[in-house]
């Protein structure tokens, strides 16, 4: 059966989940909410036939599944919402920026039963899914621990500069938003990780997020994870993620390209699709489906997301 979508919030990941959607059998993203009225626009454009409501509990009223990407402060209250109503919830990362907030989010969900889960991007793809399976089989050997290894010449970057609150201290930065996916990545790979250390810097302007982060983390079979964030100079954006094994290492660039060393250069594992981040999304909304139906799958949890949440926000109160 095909779903009855609600996007609540319409930037640039909302209107990127809507062209997907609308690609895929399973979904009908038909009822849309944004306070903007250039996003609203711009979503409309994408889909005429979507109905344009006058609030977000309009656009949730009739869906089976509301997809969140709106910023992280409201996701609590909309989330409970939609949960309360019966309503299946996909919210974006991060879980929130208050702790006892998403706390007590991440209970009350619990509590009601609430389809629930957090988009992840890397949770079904099959980067994340072969790391998992090779470290499992033992073919990597004793994992040794990740590198995380984050730069953009500036932040936020250019496709998403009409999201301004991502360059605020309050909501936004590239530790909430970008090295939160690789600690979730880290995890499913390590398990739970515990932070030892960081050092975030911040500019003169109180108000701005994060220019530099050095953090160290550890697994509970001692395992290191080792994080370096920087903006600033020419140079192209980098996202890099090295999973290593005392027998081989895996390396994930931008998300989707996977790499594998046995002490050597580092080979590509498998073609460079036409279209990484499309099959990407399709393998998130695969495993969503599932959800809906209620069958095991491979998406973040709440109770994941608060982990990570948990270790994002102490990294940028550099405990």
């Amino acid at each position: 059966m095909t779903t009855k979508t609600a996007i609540i919030g319409l930037g640039i990941m909302g209107r990127r989940m809507l062209e997907h959607m609308l690609r895929h059998p399973d979904y009908a993203p038909d009822f849309l909410w944004d306070p903007s009225e250039a996003a609203r626009a711009e979503a409309l454009a994408i889909h005429p036939g979507a109905v344009m409501a006058e609030s977000a509990e309009a656009a949730m009223a009739t869906a089976d599944l509301v997809y969140l990407a709106c910023p992280p402060v409201p996701r609590k209250a909309l989330a409970l919402a939609a949960a309360g109503a019966g309503r299946a919830v996909f919210l974006e990362k991060p879980l929130g920026v208050d702790v006892a907030e998403s706390e007590e989010l991440v209970a009350r969900l619990d509590a009601m039963g609430a389809r629930a889960a957090v988009n992840f991007t890397q949770a079904a793809g099959g980067a994340l899914t072969g790391t998992v399976a090779a470290a499992q089989a033992g073919e990597m050997g004793r994992l040794e621990g990740v590198d995380i290894v984050v730069t953009y010449p500036a932040w936020p970057r250019a496709w998403q500069v009409a999201a301004d609150w991502l360059r605020f201290r309050e909501e936004g930065g590239y530790v909430r938003e970008v090295i939160s996916h690789f600690l979730f990545f880290s995890e499913r790979v390590l398990g739970p990780l515990t932070l030892e250390a960081a050092l975030p810097t911040y500019p003169d302007d109180p108000a701005l997020c994060e220019t530099h982060m050095l953090a160290r983390l550890r697994s509970e079979a001692g395992a290191v994870v080792s994080v370096l964030g920087a903006v600033g100079g020419a140079q192209p954006d980098r996202q890099q993620v090295t999973v290593k094994g005392t027998k081989s290492s895996r390396r994930i660039e931008d998300f989707y390209r996977d790499f594998i060393s046995d002490g050597g250069a580092f080979a590509r594992i498998g073609e460079e699709p036409a279209d990484p981040r499309a099959e990407s999304l399709k393998a998130q909304l695969d495993d969503l489906s599932k959800l809906m139906r209620g069958e095991p799958n491979r998406l973040a949890t709440p109770a994941e997301a608060l982990r990570v949440q948990k270790l994002v926000e102490a990294m940028l109160a550099g405990r």
